[in-house]
């Protein structure tokens, strides 16, 4: 009975140093992505060229960029399993399906669609490649089956994944319900700031929003806030 128990404990009623590793962990991953959308040297809607040819006048921002990139690929991940983990509490299936989709989209971001043309275009930039060369190559390499279908798991996964956590928060009371709203619409915005609207600070922004949301989620982790009964939906 007691390692049944402790198998179907919450999240939140795990070791006190988990919770607290957690805690620490889970807001890493979104702050570090808002500094990395406002360092970005390129817009997101820029032909490859383009960004090949901004890519080559910072190279110093864009190797920020991928260093940034790294620690979020270390730190997303994780958290958002932790954030996952704490809204299925309350709310099992939004909870679920948020965790999922999240988890299977940031562990696309280093990936060869999503970080990679970054690396490959500051490469290309180091050694003197033309940017008329470096953009062609650049569409290749999003052109193949694979990188692509990665790319797209990671633009739409993180983008629906992370609405589905701050709804699954909201449905069960775990945060206050200010903080899983500004969760729920933080990549909705970042879509807008990084597609339709280009506009870096703000960008960064709705990242940071995403990091309320995750510092109210460890806020609750590290409280022990009991989760209530699961939801259905």
């Amino acid at each position: 009975m007691a390692t049944t128990d402790t198998a179907k404990a919450p999240v939140m009623q795990r070791s006190g140093f988990e919770r607290r590793a957690l805690a620490v962990l889970m807001p890493v991953g979104p702050l570090t992505i808002a500094a990395l959308r406002v360092v970005l040297p390129y817009d997101t809607t820029d032909p490859s060229a383009v960004v090949a040819a901004k890519v080559a006048e910072h190279p110093t921002a864009q190797l920020v960029v991928l260093w940034l990139s790294l620690v979020a690929t270390l730190t997303l991940v994780p958290g958002v399993i932790a954030v996952g983990m704490l809204a299925r509490s309350s709310s099992r299936w939004w909870g679920t399906i948020g965790l999922v989709v999240s988890v299977a989209a940031f562990m696309n971001l280093f990936g060869p669609g999503v970080a990679g043309p970054d690396a490959v275009a500051l490469g290309a930039a180091d050694i003197g490649m033309s940017p008329a060369i470096t953009g062609p190559l650049l569409d290749g390499i999003s052109a193949i089956g694979p990188v692509g279908l990665g790319t797209a798991i990671f633009v739409f996964g993180h983008i629906i994944g992370v609405l589905l956590l701050g709804i699954a928060l909201w449905r069960g009371h775990v945060v206050p319900g200010w903080t899983a709203l500004l969760l729920a619409i933080s990549q909705p915005l970042h879509l807008v700031f990084a597609v339709f609207v280009p506009n870096h600070p703000l960008d960064g922004c709705a990242w940071a929003l995403t990091a309320v949301g995750f510092i109210a989620a460890a806020v609750a982790l590290l409280r022990d806030r009991p989760t209530g009964v699961h939801h259905g939906g």
